[in-house]
Parts: structure tokens; sequence; C-alpha cells
């Protein structure tokens, strides 16, 4: 069981769709949670990472060592071609 306090506007907001659509309000407070908690769970542990980063608790591994530490290669930089006349 939840239970959520949400500004009046927004209670108001979800009051009318609600009605207009004849679903309940937790339809829509449930589907805006499972369609947004990914993102929510992406963009707080990218920043707790982040901080950790900058504060010197992790460190981070340039691309190429990676690569290299899984048998990958780099891409190679397209090279410019010289024109012929």
């Amino acid at each position: 069981m939840l239970a959520i306090r949400l500004p009046a506007t927004i209670e108001k907001r979800l009051d009318r769709l609600a009605k207009r659509t004849g679903r309940t309000k937790t339809y829509y407070a449930r589907e805006a949670i499972l369609q947004h908690l990914d993102d929510l769970e992406d963009i707080y542990l990218a920043e707790k990472r982040l901080a950790d980063i900058r504060s010197g608790r992790t460190k981070t591994i340039p691309l190429e060592e990676v690569m290299r530490r899984h048998g990958l290669t780099t891409p190679k930089s397209p090279r410019k071609r010289a024109r012929s006349k």
C-alpha cells in the first residue's frame, strides 16, 4: 500500500483526467510510476556515481583500456582522402 500527497494543482488534474476517462486516479498514479521508475533509477544512480567519481571514491577506466581487456579494438577514425584533379 502506498499513500502519497500531491500538490493541489496536480491532484485536480489527476482527478479531472480520471473523471474524463472513466479510470481511477490510482490507475494513473500507478501508470506514471511504472513508466518513469526506470528513468528515476538511472538519474539517481548516475548522480551517485558521478559524486563518487568526483570525490575520488571511484576511479574511471579509459575506453581504450576496457576495450583492450575485452579483446576489442577501438574504432579507427575515418581518413580524409586526397582529392585527385
